[in-house]
């Protein structure tokens, strides 16, 4: 019988990865519909739950809790392990890279802070849960990450705009590789601690390596335009999401990058698409 996941969050960027990589490694895969389907029913007899629900940030403080406690629970209630996304939004622009499984959480910003909480409640549940972490999307749909929307939707008019300093490193994470990722450690759940907290290397580029290389992709001069950030102080007022955007600016000005070290001693041979193969499928939305 083929192992069996449970994939929340199946038509959103990572779910709908997660779902292709688990069915290509042969997994029996099930994605939940939270409009029809019940979690404790459906997570039974499951060997995993990939946890892909990810609420705007908006609405962070309202969901996030809530949605972490209906996960522990049918985890608890299904002996299923737990894959839970991680992001760097922990460690604050204090941490000095790379960040590791052994960096402080030392954000203090809203978002960053109910990340830690988040992170917390797993390392403390007692529940088998494998927190991946990984920097910033990139994806092969335009699925409303900070690459397709802000980066790159004028790259083949040679424009590509950058948030931050062009010249600080910043990481980055090819959802495929990411997928791939969760099934390589879905598939060595048992021998992991109870609780494995695991940063997926991913790429590391600055703004100008990165439109070095969509340069060559495209066989055109791109020109780098800083991101208007007054834009989003404007628009505060009448959409929220505007100032959580603001929060985050500092990723855009602080050198980092994830240590790889743990990820590659557990899955050496697991496939990393070149950078040039990775941004040529996350910019052919916008052709």
């Amino acid at each position: 019988m083929p192992r069996s996941v449970l994939i929340l969050g199946p038509t959103g960027r990572l779910g709908r990865n997660a779902a292709q990589a688990f069915a290509a490694a042969g997994w029996s895969v099930t994605p939940f519909d939270r409009k029809t389907g019940n979690l404790m029913a459906e997570a039974r007899g499951k060997d995993v739950i990939v946890n892909g629900w990810n609420p705007l940030y908006s609405d962070w403080q309202a969901q996030l809790p809530r949605l972490t406690e209906q996960v522990q629970a049918a985890a608890r209630a299904s002996g299923a392990t737990i894959i839970q996304p991680g992001n760097v939004y922990v460690f604050g622009p204090g941490t000095p890279p790379p960040w590791s499984a052994r960096s402080p959480h030392a954000a203090t910003n809203p978002l960053g802070r109910l990340r830690i909480d988040m992170e917390s409640s797993y390392r403390a549940s007692g529940l088998r849960t494998i927190l991946l972490r990984a920097g910033d999307f990139l994806d092969t749909e335009a699925s409303g990450n900070w690459f397709d929307r802000v980066i790159a939707p004028k790259v083949h008019q040679g424009r590509f705009t950058w948030p931050g300093d062009p010249d600080v490193p910043h990481a980055w994470a090819f959802l495929p590789d990411l997928a791939r990722a969760m099934v390589c450690l879905a598939e060595r759940a048992e021998s992991l601690p109870t609780y494995a907290d695991i940063p997926f290397p991913g790429h590391t580029v600055t703004g100008r390596e990165m439109a070095d290389h969509i340069a060559r992709i495209t066989g055109r001069k791109i020109r780098i335009k800083p991101f208007p950030w007054w834009t989003l102080h404007a628009a505060q007022p009448f959409w929220p999401m505007a100032k959580h955007m603001r929060e985050m600016r500092y990723l855009w000005t602080t050198p980092h990058w994830l240590d790889g070290t743990d990820f590659r001693a557990l899955c050496p041979d697991c496939p990393d698409t070149p950078l040039d193969d990775a941004l040529r499928q996350a910019i052919e939305p916008f052709r």
